[in-house]
């Protein structure tokens, strides 16, 4: 018989996505557990961008002053295109519906800590050392085996969600498909000094015939981080997207060379190569197990989406389980409100991760194939064109279109469950489902900005100016309302804790809006 715990969602890892998730989760009312079965905090980085999206769904957790602090908001980087070098920046970009027009970089390992320290100060402990023995959903409750060196435990709590990378443990024991396929190419990653690099000191991108190359001055353990992208050596014991074997010095100058670099690696810190795949788990959530991240989907590095992929995962599910962990036991049992809130994750995210799996298979493929096209387009069509690319740099909308792709601002859920709109509709606004963007507000005082209005935990409803206030009897503890002077008509729309339209309506619907907050549980107390 298992013990009795006070947890009401087991989180298992703790890199970006778990360590997100249990702050979400623990914001929205939930006790949360995070285990990690690795004994020490797992170095050196292997991610190193969060996209502006990012930036965005982490504000509310109260992290992203922490995690600025230690990004490079103004990021240069250089294109090497043959003989030619351009230079890009890649901060203050034509994105006025964002508070963080940028590309961040920063390293993985410096995103974890501040996360840590967050859920720290809440009186959450990242309990390393610990790991998942196995787990199963019965029906009205998770159960689970953990292992560390005090013994085995058995425990059952509402929820399990596996953070737990490829190969996760939660994913095997829900039973749960892995579709994909191996890539042919392998990522490199080495931490080095060098010598002769022209003394440049933003990020370095190199095209070659064999793939590209990219120097960013984020190393770890050295001055520089290498990353290139080379046909895979072999090792099917390998975990993909995990480092493994550590490469030759002289490989390392090899790959420099071939991408036309006039530098030699002073001192090799550490290296190691990654085998890659392309892969989606068959569903996001199996019962009462879920999976998020890595766990459940696995891409290239093409375009930076993993750690941030999980991140906005994580967001999307924590206020969920949070929710869902603060109905009656009889609701939390399976009423319809409930089973529709907890499956919205799956068709939200898995629809979203399938998206973006194309996106980063087709990138990579430029990027890394060493077929007969992608190596002509890198070593003869690239530099051919280079002289046009200042003139495509300048154009600021273009460039910030393509981050604004890339980095999920356009991820929309309009065919969610939990997307409703009201009738009459309120023309002029955000659909249900999409981003709210961010915008220059009025609430009685000096103008702000609509996101640091709405950056705390919960659903925020915006009344337009004339609109009557919903009674108290219709909003929970979990509701904030804001008015918003300078919007006139009678309107209103509530906002998702992740930053999403939920619903909306041209009148001040008491009824539509309590039937919706009823459908997300979001009336229920904490």
């Amino acid at each position: 018989m298992a013990a009795p715990t006070a947890t009401d969602v087991l989180v298992v890892g703790a890199g970006p996505t778990g360590l997100t998730l249990a702050l979400q989760t623990h914001d929205h009312g939930a006790r949360v557990r995070i285990i990690e079965r690795r004994p020490d905090a797992f170095r050196p980085s292997r991610a190193l961008i969060l996209h502006p999206r990012t930036l965005e769904v982490l504000r509310p957790l109260g992290v992203t002053d922490a995690l600025l602090e230690l990004a490079d908001t103004a990021p240069t980087v250089g294109l090497h295109l043959g003989s030619r070098i351009v230079e890009a920046s890649l901060a203050h970009l034509s994105l006025p519906d964002t508070a963080f027009p940028h590309l961040s970089l920063m390293r993985q390992a410096d995103v974890e800590s501040v996360l840590a320290q967050a859920l720290a100060d809440r009186g959450v402990t990242v309990e390393r050392g610990t790991e998942l023995v196995t787990t199963r959903d019965d029906k009205h409750s998770a159960w689970a085996v953990l292992r560390s060196q005090q013994g085995t435990e058995e425990i059952r709590c509402p929820f399990v969600v596996g953070c737990d990378g490829p190969a996760s443990t939660v994913r095997v024991c829900a039973d749960v498909g892995w579709h994909g396929r191996p890539y042919t190419e392998e990522v490199v990653l080495a931490d080095v000094d060098l010598s002769g690099n022209s003394g440049r000191s933003g990020a370095q991108v190199f095209a070659g015939r064999q793939g590209l190359l990219f120097l960013f001055p984020l190393g770890e353990r050295a001055a520089w981080r290498l990353l290139a992208t080379r046909a895979s050596a072999g090792g099917s014991e390998l975990d993909f997207g995990q480092p493994g074997p550590a490469v030759p010095y002289a490989d390392l100058q090899r790959l420099l060379s071939d991408a036309g670099l006039d530098a030699r690696i002073e001192r090799l810190a550490w290296s190691a190569r990654v085998p890659l795949q392309c892969s989606l788990a068959a569903r996001f959530r199996r019962g009462r197990l879920f999976l998020a991240g890595d766990a459940a989907h696995n891409y290239s590095p093409a375009t930076g989406q993993g750690m941030n992929a999980g991140i906005q995962d994580a967001v999307n599910l924590g206020w969920k389980l949070g929710f869902a962990s603060n109905c009656s036991e009889g609701e939390a049992a399976g009423g319809l409100g409930n089973e529709v809130l907890l499956d919205s994750y799956d068709a939200e995210r898995r629809a979203a991760a399938h998206r973006r799996l194309v996106l980063t298979h087709t990138v990579f493929w430029v990027e890394a194939s060493t077929g007969r096209i992608p190596s002509w387009l890198r070593a003869v069509a690239a530099p051919r064109t280079a002289p046009a690319v200042p003139i495509l740099l300048d154009r600021r909308r273009l460039v910030a279109e393509g981050i604004r792709f890339i980095s999920q601002l356009r991820v929309n859920y309009r065919h969610s469950a939990l997307s409703v709109d009201g009738r009459p509709r309120l023309r002029g606004a955000p659909r249900p489902g999409d981003r709210l963007p961010d915008a220059a507000v009025s609430v009685g005082g000096p103008p702000q900005r609509l996101h640091g209005l709405l950056a705390g935990p919960g659903v925020h409803v915006l009344l337009q100016r004339d609109a009557t206030a919903p009674p108290e009897s219709v909003l929970g503890s979990q509701v904030t309302v804001h008015r918003l002077r300078n919007s006139p008509g009678r309107g209103l729309i509530a906002v998702r804790p992740d930053g999403h339209v939920g619903f909306r309506c041209g009148t001040a619907d008491a009824a539509g809006l309590s039937d919706w907050l009823s459908l997300i549980d979001a009336t229920a107390s904490p």
